[in-house]
């Protein structure tokens, strides 16, 4: 479990990071160019956007490449990400894998109690 929790973790991670490119490329688009009525207009809270397109995939990379030896640790942090991809993206459909990804990692990773490896998180 611990493996396919780092599996997940990463793939989220990356996922999330495209998703993170676009959000902050669209703020940052709007506030350059300004908005258009009806078409384009500018993000309600976007200092948040910005912090969670950087901050949720990089938990979420974290998360993955720590399930493995220490998975409690782990799986806080995916379930951190999957929790802040969804409270700043909201669940749509870009957004659904890597918040999935992300939630499932952390689950799996949580449930590991009794590790491949010796040392236990319980």
């Amino acid at each position: 479990m611990r493996s396919a929790a780092m599996v997940l973790g990463i793939i989220a991670g990356i996922i999330g990071m495209i998703v993170g490119f676009f959000s902050f490329g669209y703020t940052e688009a709007v506030e350059r160019f300004g908005e258009i009525e009806g078409l384009v207009e500018q993000i309600e809270n976007v200092g948040l956007i910005r912090f969670m397109s950087l901050v949720a995939p990089m938990l979420a990379i974290a998360g993955g490449a720590m399930a493995k030896v220490r998975a409690l640790w782990g799986g806080a942090l995916l379930l951190v990400s999957a929790a802040g991809m969804y409270y700043a993206f909201g669940f749509g459909v870009f957004t659904m894998f890597p918040i999935a990804f992300a939630a499932l990692g952390g689950v799996m990773a949580i449930a590991a109690g009794k590790p491949d490896e010796p040392k236990a998180h319980f």
